[in-house]
């Protein structure tokens, strides 16, 4: 219920909120409406990467999670639009470079984890 309701609630806020149009728009919102907003673009470059993990050949169902890092960097380059809309949003949203520190800081923290987990469920043994 309540992922529904954040869910709903970036979508409102991407169609009231046109960066484009009003870029002192994203200044006026709290940091949860922002990280709101940000979410659909954070799933969208992980499930990028996640398919290019899986993809690529190099993947066994019975790697070791550090094994997995390779795999990550290598896609990065492969869902660079995803990534750079990102970081893009992050920084209108929070200022210039902060995109990119995000990315990073906390993105780099958790996506090898995630990674990890969402490939092994949508992934059947090879």
């Amino acid at each position: 219920m309540i992922l529904e309701s954040l869910f709903g609630l970036s979508l409102v806020l991407n169609v009231s909120l046109d960066p484009a149009a009003n870029p002192a728009a994203w200044m006026q919102l709290s940091v949860r409406q922002k990280d709101t907003a940000l979410l659909p673009l954070v799933r969208r470059a992980t499930d990028c990467i996640v398919r290019q993990v899986s993809a690529d050949p190099r993947y066994s169902a019975n790697m070791r999670p550090d094994a997995f890092n390779d795999l990550i960097v290598d896609s990065i380059a492969a869902c660079e639009r995803p990534v750079r809309a990102m970081i893009d949003a992050h920084d209108r949203m929070y200022g210039y470079g902060s995109g990119e520190a995000f990315l990073l800081g906390p993105y780099l923290d958790v996506l090898p984890a995630a990674v990890v987990k969402q490939v092994r469920v949508k992934t059947p043994a090879r």
